[in-house]
């Protein structure tokens, strides 16, 4: 006897789910300029690689005799599906049932989805609209009392961070724990103009008497500039590319390696406009971007974080198809000092870096931590040192290269000092425990007072510390390893990413 009957009703049933919440609702969904659940899988994932886990799981509606009649799926979509041809957990929030609130079924695929990442050990996507599992006061009346707040397997978020990339792309409102899942990531994404984000929407906040809509409140300008959120994008289709970007940099989960890929540009390529890239004046800046994409592979510097921290450029690169966490000084803001912001994105990026095993090049122009009451209300001394230990705790192979300042504390934290040192200068180096304009009055303050001419003997001074800043006296103590001609930077560092992964064990 053929159980025909029963597979029939398995496709009935699947149809229904692939309606979502309905052709009205899709539609709407359509109209604010958002692509459906099951759309943004497909633009997410390679081409016919997504096989849905519990795809029927909802809330069915039955007649009299017991015939199923409709189906309210739930409103979490998940899977697992390839990326590059390497496997992923694939999910998304289907803001048409119910606007992402919670349902009978979200809870238990809500768990089982994040433990199919850490469990299986390979990446996760969230993508997430509405408050992506969150309550709905709605809910009350149907279970017909209230509860304990508490998030039922956020355990398993936990584990993911700690164990495989999490990715999480906010695309619409996203409020509570819809929210909180953005947060709880390696990388995040907002959609300028369609995203926003918050720990409560305007209508709550109203009722406090703070007047907002959703773009005021929560939107990308404000948590990409905050460090909430590391990526602005102007459409899905761009936040899809960068998140499958991201992981092409990571391996599948920790302890594993990150994929090499095929070298497509010469390790001996030297680009000559390097040897005149940093000025003469120490007061003008130059393009640290320009730089890092230089050095590296071409093309291959993908940064993250921009609009935040912005005197630190962290990024992902290649060199000779070897994948790098690449951290970079921004002369073009703050000069390059680091502030709060700064210091708490370098401590993160480290710690990614150090997590999925990935070796860390540093390209260094730090004049020190930012000064002056601002820096010191926010806390800068504070979120510099632990950015300072998390370069002394990583574990990878690091490698710096002083392109300009190193000045203070804040110079120091380039690299574990008491570690060796795969390090090199440029002749435009400039080191010290702070910087001689800013000192010279200071230390020889009571020599200027009794000088006839104070202005020239000042210039003598200078001219004096000037044949000792030489980054040529520092070498031969062997102050600095090795200084170099700057066209000799990408050679040098794709030697090092090889040894790095020789190191790793990959090589």
């Amino acid at each position: 006897m053929s159980w025909q009957a029963e597979i029939d009703e398995l496709r009935r049933r699947e149809a229904m789910a692939e309606k979502m919440g309905g052709a009205e609702k899709v539609a709407r969904q359509h109209g604010r300029g958002k692509l459906d659940a099951r759309a943004r899988i497909a633009g997410l994932v390679d081409a016919g690689s997504f096989r849905e886990i519990g795809k029927i799981a909802g809330k069915g509606h039955y007649d009299g005799d017991g015939h199923l009649t409709s189906l309210s799926p739930s409103n979490l979509i998940f899977g697992r599906a390839d990326i590059e041809g390497r496997p992923v957990v694939a999910s998304a929030d289907d803001f048409t049932v119910r606007g992402g609130a919670a349902d009978a079924a979200i809870y238990r695929k809500f768990t089982q989805c994040e433990k199919m990442a850490h469990t299986l050990g390979i990446p996760i996507i969230r993508m997430i609209d509405g408050t992506g599992g969150g309550g709905s006061v709605r809910t009350l009346e149907d279970i017909g009392a209230t509860y304990v707040p508490a998030v039922p397997g956020w355990s398993d978020v936990i584990h993911n961070l700690d164990s495989v990339p999490v990715v999480a792309l906010a695309l619409g409102p996203t409020a509570g724990l819809g929210a909180a899942r953005v947060v709880a990531s390696h990388y995040s994404i907002m959609v300028k103009g369609l995203s926003q984000l918050f720990a409560a929407g305007p209508a709550v906040v109203e009722a406090l008497g703070e007047a907002s809509d959703k773009e005021s409140l929560g939107g990308s300008a404000i948590h990409t500039r905050n460090g909430v959120v590391d990526e602005e994008v102007a459409s899905e289709a761009e936040a899809f590319q960068r998140a499958r970007r991201f992981l092409s940099y990571l391996p599948s989960r920790a302890g594993q390696s990150a994929p090499r890929t095929k070298p497509r540009d010469p390790v001996e390529r030297r680009e000559d406009f390097l040897l005149s890239a940093v000025p003469r004046d120490p007061k003008q800046v130059y393009s640290m971007r320009r730089v890092a994409e230089a050095v590296a592979d071409k093309g291959s510097v993908f940064e993250m974080g921009r609009q935040w921290g912005r005197a630190a450029i962290t990024a992902f690169a290649r060199f000779d198809g070897w994948p790098v966490a690449l951290l970079a000084s921004d002369p073009s803001f703050l000069g390059g000092s680091w502030e709060a912001r700064t210091s708490e994105k370098v401590e993160r990026f480290v710690k990614l870096a150090d997590q999925f095993r990935l070796p860390i090049i540093h390209l260094v122009d730090n004049p020190g931590f930012m000064i002056g009451l601002a820096a010191e209300t926010s806390g800068t001394i504070r979120y510099g040192v632990q950015a300072m230990n998390a370069i002394y705790r990583a574990k990878v192979p690091l490698a710096s290269v002083i392109v300009r300042r190193a000045y203070g504390i804040a110079g120091s934290a380039m690299s574990n000092a008491d570690a060796f040192q795969y390090r090199f200068a440029w002749p435009s180096g400039d080191w010290g425990s702070l910087p001689i304009e800013g000192g010279i009055e200071v230390a020889y303050k009571s020599e200027l007072e009794q000088a006839e001419d104070p202005a020239a003997h000042l210039a003598a001074i200078r001219d004096r510390l000037d044949r000792v800043r030489s980054p040529f006296r520092t070498a031969e103590h062997y102050g600095v390893e090795d200084i170099i001609d700057p066209r000799d930077t990408r050679p040098l560092l794709c030697e090092f990413a090889w040894l790095a992964w020789a190191k790793l064990g990959t090589a």
